[in-house]
């Protein structure tokens, strides 16, 4: 049988906080989890020859969350990107950030 592959995936990535509240855990933790889901999502679709992954990640109302959170968040992004940049370039990876990008940290 013939495997369809799609060219292009896209992901909303949400409810990261919901589901470490439902489970008694800090929403840090939630946020820890969604990093390793997307860790494991780009590693899919590369195995997959899935030509676009795209990941929505951080919108504008998520600034307007408590400071120590989005500081988490950008953290994860740094240790996302210091980690994997390596590998993507290795990979002939493409990465894009879309958006109003002058709001992020300089490190990210």
């Amino acid at each position: 049988m013939t495997k369809i592959i799609p060219r292009h995936i896209a992901i909303i990535m949400d409810g990261n906080g919901r589901w470490a509240k439902q489970r008694g855990l800090p929403r840090i933790k939630g946020h820890e989890k969604g990093a390793d889901a997307v860790r494991e999502c780009v590693e899919g679709c590369g195995e997959l020859k899935v030509e676009y992954l795209t990941l929505y990640a951080f919108s504008a109302e998520n600034w307007q969350r408590p400071k120590g959170e989005v500081f988490a968040l950008m953290r994860l992004l740094e240790k996302f990107l210091k980690d994997k940049t390596p590998e993507l370039v290795e990979k002939n990876v493409r990465l894009q950030a879309i958006g109003r990008l002058t709001d992020l940290p300089d490190n990210c």
